[in-house]
């Protein structure tokens, strides 16, 4: 199969306008994210700064999470199968860490509102 010239150039577009989708869905998605929420058993148990390095004890110690250079990373969990602490650290608006045993759900919140919903944010 022989490619034409008016393929090569068809690729390439799409090539193109691809990155351009990635690299505008991650510069918007970060912005305005900067707390994060840390919810157990569905009640709130604290807010957040990404801003600010800490780390905080959740659900009476059985997770620890830590904020370091505006991410948020489950440090350690009592959980036996730990797919929390193996989750990648979180700085986007709407990215979360979930831990299904202990019950806690961190999610990454912007304090300004979004125009779009919850389906095509």
């Amino acid at each position: 199969m022989h490619l034409k010239k008016k393929d090569w150039v068809l690729i390439a577009i799409i090539i193109v306008v691809a990155g351009l989708a990635f690299f505008l869905h991650n510069l918007l998605g970060a912005k305005g994210a900067n707390c994060v929420v840390v919810k157990v058993d569905g009640k709130i148990e604290g807010t957040y700064s990404l801003g600010e390095d800490q780390e905080i004890s959740i659900n009476g110690g059985t997770n620890t999470l830590v904020i370091k250079n505006n991410r948020a990373k489950m440090k350690e969990a009592d959980c036996p199968d730990q797919l929390c602490v193996n989750q990648k650290a979180i700085s986007k608006n709407n990215e979360s860490i979930i831990c299904l045993p202990n019950k806690v759900v961190v999610e990454v919140e912007s304090s300004e509102n979004s125009e779009f919903d919850a389906v095509s944010n």
